[in-house]
């Protein structure tokens, strides 16, 4: 594997540094890896498409996530974008890596001077500079003049870049600086929200606390706001690619269901019952979809630090809203058209169900990081096949304390029909049962759940184009 000579510049992908006059510049791993994509591929000008798809292999992030990247790249390398001489930035379309006089040498022939360098890299880095050493001796303090530009929220898309790079760069002159200074100032939150956010993408950044801090509940707000601005692009497709999810797999379990159901024994329901189940099933679906995915789109956006708990509660709560005003409309629509009142799944149903997929979906993606989670092959249906699984408990658990889901709620208004003395009950035949029993229900609501899991994850981890 060799490695890169520029500039004063060595890039080692073999040992994952980058070095400067034999010092080592940090990068987090995601920037490193852009790093020597571009150089790898110099003199080609990259679409983000392709960037996204060799670094990102694994995970979504925004096109605002890439700029921050090229961004940080930049500062490493000394760059300029207006003058730059080493990544230009090809308008709509994408970045490409321009210094010509790039060396390609064995990263593996030079162990001593190697090693040289690494103990040079290491003495260095173990230096703690004082902060007073820090400021220049013109008596101008670096960090006040960073901190002002970002004292309050940005007007335009330009303001919003000029402000991350100066959060980025109060981490790299030190965070806990930064924070003894910005204290002592008022109404920081906006401030202390942005150098929260920049830390994941800065090597050298340390812990921003909010909790138990002067003007938290601020911060905290403008932390909120800041990441579903910057996300809310790809929070909206992630919403609508889980409704599509949901929809196609309500749409599978209505045709697989009618099709027993019209195979069945002592059926007397017609063929026309496929196609009216799998539109119920696409109309369910694709509700309880939309619901759950908007909740955990959310909250992976926001709560970075707390991913897997912020995921399970956030498809909780979005599976519980839609379910309540499900179960809401279907009692009043009942009992305008029926005059009955009929047990309608609905809030609990939907909490339980949205919790469960979101539990499963989390803990399958638990190692994505820097970005929402996409994996691809294998990777996806794995999470999808445990997405499914922890969902089909979850509707197994509802089934057990005699909850109906979609099926048996179907089941229970064609029961007090008088046309329709029970819609399900063949099914139950096929099983042993003399109608559509709890065992009967706890299979349906099984099916249910693994299909509608699965649909939810696959449509969740699509990587949009």
């Amino acid at each position: 594997m060799p490695r890169y000579r520029f500039s004063e510049f060595i890039l080692s992908p073999r040992r994952r540094i980058l070095l400067r006059n034999g010092v080592e510049q940090p990068l987090i791993p995601r920037y490193f890896d852009l790093l020597v994509f571009l150089v790898e591929r110099r003199g080609d000008a990259v679409h983000r498409r392709d960037i996204f798809d060799a670094v990102w292999t694994d995970v979504i992030v925004s096109d605002s996530a890439l700029s921050q990247a090229i961004r940080t790249i930049r500062r490493v390398l000394d760059d300029d974008s207006r003058e730059p001489r080493f990544v230009r930035t090809v308008s709509r379309h994408g970045y490409q890596f321009v210094f010509t006089d790039v060396f390609e040498e064995d990263d593996g022939a030079d162990r001593q001077s190697g090693a040289v360098v690494q103990s040079s890299v290491t003495a260095a880095t173990a230096v703690v500079v004082p902060v007073e050493q820090r400021v220049p001796e013109t008596g101008i303090d670096p960090f006040m003049s960073l901190l002002a530009r970002i004292a309050r929220p940005a007007s335009t898309l330009a303001d919003e870049e000029d402000q991350r790079d100066a959060a980025e760069r109060l981490h790299a002159l030190g965070t806990a600086d930064a924070l003894k200074r910005l204290s002592r100032s008022s109404h920081h939150g906006f401030a202390r929200a942005l150098l929260r956010d920049t830390r994941w993408d800065t090597p050298e950044a340390g812990p921003v606390p909010i909790l138990g801090e002067p003007d938290a509940p601020a911060a905290a707000w403008h932390l909120v706001r800041l990441r579903l601005h910057r996300a809310v692009g790809m929070v909206a497709a992630r919403w609508a690619s889980a409704a599509g999810g949901g929809a196609a797999a309500g749409a599978i379990g209505g045709c697989v269901g009618g099709l027993l159901l019209v195979a069945a024994s002592g059926n007397s329901s017609p063929a026309a019952v496929v196609p009216v189940l799998a539109t119920i099933g696409t109309i369910c679906g694709g509700i309880a979809g939309a619901g759950t995915g908007a909740g955990m789109a959310v909250a992976e956006s926001v709560l970075r630090s707390w991913r897997t708990v912020g995921t399970v509660v956030g498809g909780a709560l979005g599976g519980g809203l839609v379910g309540l005003g499900i179960q809401l409309l279907g009692g009043w629509t009942l009992e305008i058209l029926e005059d009955a009142s009929l047990p309608v799944g609905g809030g609990f149903e939907g909490l339980v169900i949205g919790g469960s997929a979101a539990l499963g979906y989390a803990l399958a993606t638990r190692h994505s990081r820097g970005g929402v989670p996409a994996p691809r092959g294998r990777a996806r249906w794995r999470a999808a096949l445990i997405t499914a699984l922890a969902c089909a408990l979850g509707a197994l658990a509802v089934a057990l304390s005699g909850r109906p889901l979609v099926g048996g709620t179907l089941h229970a208004i064609a029961h007090s029909s008088v046309d329709g003395p029970g819609l399900l009950g063949p099914l139950g035949r096929l099983i042993g049962e003399p109608g559509f029993g709890p065992v009967t229900a706890a299979l349906i609501a099984v099916g249910e759940g693994l299909t509608f899991g699965l649909g939810l994850a696959l449509g969740l981890t699509r990587r949009q184009r």
